[in-house]
């Protein structure tokens, strides 16, 4: 992967959605049957194992959010994108404290409720 000595800050759900708000990128970088679960509506998908490979697809310019279901591997791809110069934060607690919060999940479609395997 990248760099992964650069530490990064962890953020609840709600800080998340601030920065979401401000125009930061969800980034879900978790596997495809967990995307096709449930994820939030305005996130971004690319597997944990494939962002090296897919790094132009992940902005630079833009502040990332990076979130997993727990936050263990969305901390692991945050802190290889902080190393490699990104503004990025990591979601603690994942897709299981944001759906705890109270935050939309959406199915496989973008549409109609999902659920957070």
């Amino acid at each position: 992967m990248i760099s992964d000595s650069t530490p990064v800050t962890d953020i609840d759900p709600a800080g998340a959605v601030a920065l979401l708000d401000a125009g930061a990128l969800l980034l879900d970088v978790r596997e495809e049957d967990e995307w096709n679960a449930g994820h939030a509506p305005q996130a971004v998908h690319v597997a944990m194992g494939s962002v090296s490979d897919r790094l132009d697809e992940i902005p630079s310019d833009r502040t990332v959010v990076c979130i997993c279901r727990v936050g263990g591997r969305s901390g692991a791809v945050a802190t290889a994108l902080a190393g490699a110069g990104y503004d990025v934060r990591n979601v603690d607690g994942g897709m299981l404290a944001w759906e705890s919060a109270g935050y939309a999940v959406v199915g496989e479609t973008g549409e109609g409720p999902g659920r957070v395997i």
